[in-house]
C-alpha cells in the first residue's frame, strides 16, 4: 500500500511538471519526457493514474471548465445564448460583440487560455501514448484501455480547436523542438486525424462498456461513439450519425432521457454519458465551475438573451427548471447547475456528453436523408420532455427544411449553455452570418473563426493569423 501511495504522488509530481512546463513547448526540458516515459508507467497503478490525471486536468484546463475562458462561456458569448450587463466590460465584451483582439489585452487573455489549456491537454495525451507505447511492464489489457481513452481526449480537444480556429497546428507527439515550430494544418487534415483517432479509440475500446467504479468520468466505449456520432454529423456523414446516435439511444438499461430536468445535470445521471467531477480539483470545494460561473448574482458580467428568453414557450419546462431570475436586477441567467458552492459534497458533475444530444443528431441525420417520421418521433422525445406541443399531433406532413429549421432552434433550446453548441451549429448550418449580423453591429462574416493568439505568434513565427484580424 505504502509502495502505490507513493507511485501515485510521484505521478502527481509529474503531472505538475508536465502542466508548469507545456505552456510554451520551448522552455519544456528534455529530461522531463524521459520522466514520463520510464517512470510514470512501471506498472498498472501508476498508468492508471496518469489517465486519472488527465481526467481532473480536464476539470481544471480553461477550455473545458465550464468557468471564464471555457468554450461553453467564450462560445457562448459569441452566439445568440448570452449578452453582457455592461456595455463597457472589456473582458467579455468582445466576445459578445465578436471583436477579439489577437494582441495582449483582457479578451486576449481569455482566448489565449483557451487556445494554449487545449494544447496542454493534448500534450498531456500525447505523453501517456508514448509512455504506454515504450513501457514493457503495464500489463496488455490496462494499455489498450489507456491508450483509447488517450486518443478519445486527444480526439476530443482537437475537435473545439479546429472548430474554434480552424486551421491549427497538429502536435502527436512530445517532442518541444519539433512542437515548438509547428505551423497551422488545414482543417480538413484535423478533422481526418480526429476521425482516425475515434475509429481506433472504438476499437481500443470495444469490450470497455462499463464505467470504472460506475463513475461516468470514465471514456468507454459509448463515449466515444457519442462524439463519433456528432463528428460524422459534422462531416455530413447521416448514415453513420444515425448509425452511431441509433445504438447509444438503444442502451436502455444504461442511459435514458430523464424526466425531471432537475435530476439530468446530476452526478452520474442516466442521461449523462461523460461527465467530469469536481474531484478534479483537488480540495474541499465540490461545486462545479459551471454552477458557479452561472450564479445570477448582481455582479455577474453576463445574462441570457433577452431574445433567447422570449422566444421560449412559457409553458416550456426547460425556462422554469434551467433557467434562473435574478429579481433584484431583472435578468435571467442559465440554472442547470444548481449547486453553487458546496463544500465536500458533490452533487452535480460537469456534463460533457449526454443523451439528449444523441437524439438530436439522429433526428438531423434522419431528416437529411428524408426519414421525416423517423426524425419527428425524434424531435418530439426532446420536446415531450420539455412539456411542448409534439410535432406529431401539430404539424405531421411537415416539410423537410422546416423540420431541419426547428431541429437547429430545438437544440438551441435544449443545450444551451453547454459546451458552446449553438456557436458551433450557426458555423457547420452556414447560418451564422445570417444570425448574428442582424443582432450585432460589428459583425463580419470572419468573425465566425477565433483569432490565433498574438502570445503563440509571438513564440511561434510559423503560426500564421486568421483572415480579420
Amino acid at each position: 500500500m505504502i509502495k502505490i501511495k507513493f507511485k501515485i504522488i510521484h505521478m502527481i509530481f509529474v503531472c505538475a511538471i508536465v502542466l508548469m512546463s507545456c505552456e510554451d513547448y520551448v522552455e519544456i526540458d528534455a529530461p522531463n519526457n524521459k520522466i514520463i516515459s520510464a517512470s510514470v508507467f512501471e506498472d498498472d497503478e501508476t498508468a492508471i493514474s496518469a489517465v486519472t490525471g488527465i481526467y481532473n486536468e480536464l476539470f481544471n484546463a480553461n477550455f473545458s471548465n465550464g468557468y471564464i475562458s471555457s468554450v461553453t462561456v467564450l462560445a457562448g458569448m459569441s452566439s445568440d445564448i448570452f449578452q453582457m450587463r455592461s456595455a463597457t466590460d472589456n473582458r467579455y465584451g468582445p466576445f459578445n460583440q465578436n471583436e477579439i483582439s489577437p494582441s495582449k489585452s483582457p479578451d486576449a487573455s481569455a482566448n489565449y487560455n483557451l487556445w494554449s489549456s487545449a494544447y496542454n491537454i493534448i500534450y498531456m495525451a500525447n505523453s501517456v501514448l508514448e509512455g504506454l507505447e515504450k513501457s514493457l511492464a503495464v500489463s496488455e489489457d490496462v494499455r489498450t484501455m489507456l491508450m483509447g481513452q488517450a486518443l478519445f481526449v486527444r480526439s476530443f480537444t482537437y475537435f473545439y480547436l479546429t472548430n474554434l480556429y480552424g486551421d491549427v497546428p497538429l502536435i502527436l507527439s512530445t517532442d518541444y523542438r519539433q512542437n515548438a515550430r509547428a505551423d497551422r494544418h488545414p482543417q480538413a487534415n484535423i478533422l481526418e486525424q480526429i476521425e482516425v483517432d475515434l475509429e481506433l479509440s472504438l476499437a481500443l475500446l470495444k469490450g470497455v462498456e462499463d464505467y470504472a467504479d460506475s463513475e461516468r468520468i470514465h471514456v468507454n466505449y459509448f463515449v466515444v461513439l457519442a462524439l463519433s456520432a456528432r463528428l460524422n454529423l459534422y462531416l455530413e456523414n447521416w448514415e453513420k450519425a444515425e448509425e452511431y446516435s441509433s445504438v447509444l439511444i438503444g442502451q436502455v438499461t444504461r442511459y435514458e432521457i430523464l424526466e425531471d430536468l432537475d435530476k439530468v445535470f446530476l452526478a452520474n445521471s442516466k442521461e449523462a454519458i461523460w461527465q467530469l467531477s469536481p474531484i478534479g480539483r483537488g480540495n474541499i470545494l465540490t461545486y462545479t465551475w459551471e454552477g458557479y460561473v452561472f450564479r445570477g448574482n448582481n455582479s455577474s458580467p453576463f445574462q441570457l438573451s433577452e431574445n433567447f428568453v422570449a422566444a421560449m414557450e412559457e409553458i416550456d419546462k426547460r425556462l422554469s427548471h434551467w433557467m434562473g431570475h435574478n429579481s433584484s436586477k431583472n435578468f435571467q441567467y442559465p440554472y442547470k447547475y444548481k449547486d453553487r458552492t458546496s463544500i465536500d459534497n458533490i452533487s452535480e458533475y460537469s456534463m460533457v456528453l449526454r443523451l439528449a444530444e444523441q437524439y438530436l443528431i439522429r433526428a438531423e441525420a434522419r431528416a437529411m436523408q428524408n426519414k421525416l417520421q423517423g426524425a419527428i418521433s425524434d424531435i418530439d422525445v426532446i420536446r415531450k420532455r420539455a412539456g411542448i406541443d409534439l410535432i406529431a399531433d401539430i404539424d405531421p406532413g411537415i416539410h423537410r427544411e422546416t423540420l431541419l429549421d426547428l431541429i437547429l432552434v430545438e437544440r438551441k433550446k435544449e443545450l444551451f449553455a453547454e459546451w458552446g453548441h449553438r456557436w458551433l451549429d450557426l458555423k457547420r448550418s452556414g447560418t451564422v452570418s445570417a444570425v448574428l449580423g442582424p443582432i450585432k453591429q460589428l459583425w463580419q462574416d470572419t468573425d465566425a473563426l477565433f483569432p490565433i493568439p498574438g502570445e503563440e505568434r509571438e513564440k511561434n513565427s510559423n503560426l500564421t493569423q486568421n483572415e480579420g484580424y
